[in-house]
């Protein structure tokens, strides 16, 4: 049976995929299950999609994991995702550096100390990896982190290290918690929800949108090809008009 794998140019690659992972909570409940049994599941697509965005030769992977509004859902659940965070890296961590992938985490930094503390041992044990850079985004605030951006900036002028009429979007971008890699040329939602949700707001200003209805536990490496496939198939014109794209 023939793959969408087969159909991916691969001079025509994002250079940086960013994904909201969406539907573990109905997809346990499809199940006759708890909200947690939906995230378990959901862990085995990410191994999936790391794998295939790695294979492929992706530069970087940002998975939106863990949104500051999340703090608000139900304790026994955000406890419940902590210790799979917990166990997840435990296992994984020495996969990820055999396997050449770099860990990075992006997020206002209050997750539990002890979780905080395993993600800083996995981030230094990896740094010099040079394959693909998996990125979550933990306790994450698209608001958050542009607000961030301004008060330093904001500093910077304060003090004179920086003149207001040199600020530009580099300027901001360069203070962004992203300020490590490229924006997302592709942005993927699952679950059949149409909306960002928070996520990444400032760096995909140009991103291409996919939008599927498939579930995130059911979102394996066939589902990561179609949607390149589909970025592939899309001209990016950058407010041009097609005939100067062309």
């Amino acid at each position: 049976m023939s793959s969408y794998k087969d159909q991916i140019i691969k001079e025509k690659l994002p250079e940086h995929v960013a994904i909201i992972m969406d539907g573990n909570g109905r997809w346990a409940k499809k199940h006759g299950n708890i909200r947690l049994f939906g995230h378990q599941n959901g862990v085995k697509a990410v191994r999936q999609v790391v794998e295939a965005a790695g294979e492929l030769g992706i530069k970087y992977l940002t998975l939106y994991t863990f949104s500051t509004e999340n703090w608000n859902r139900p304790k026994l659940e955000i406890e419940g995702l902590m210790k799979l965070l917990s166990a997840t890296l435990a296992e994984e961590a020495k996969k990820l550096h055999a396997n050449n992938v770099r860990l990075k985490i992006i997020g206002d930094g209050s997750l539990p100390e002890a979780i905080r503390a395993k993600f800083d041992e996995c981030e230094k044990l990896t740094e010099n990896n040079t394959g693909l850079t998996l990125v979550l985004a933990l306790s994450y605030s698209s608001r958050v982190e542009i607000t961030d951006a301004v008060k330093k900036i904001a500093e910077e002028v304060k003090s004179g290290k920086l003149d207001v009429s040199a600020i530009d979007a580099d300027v901001v971008s360069k203070h962004m918690w992203t300020n490590f890699m490229p924006d997302p040329e592709l942005l993927i939602r699952t679950s059949g929800e149409y909306r960002i949700s928070n996520y990444l707001l400032w760096q995909i200003a140009y991103s291409e949108l996919y939008f599927t209805d498939t579930l995130w536990p059911d979102f394996g490496k066939e589902e990561l090809y179609k949607a390149i496939v589909d970025y592939q198939g899309r001209e990016r014109r950058f407010g041009k008009t097609s005939e100067q794209v062309q």
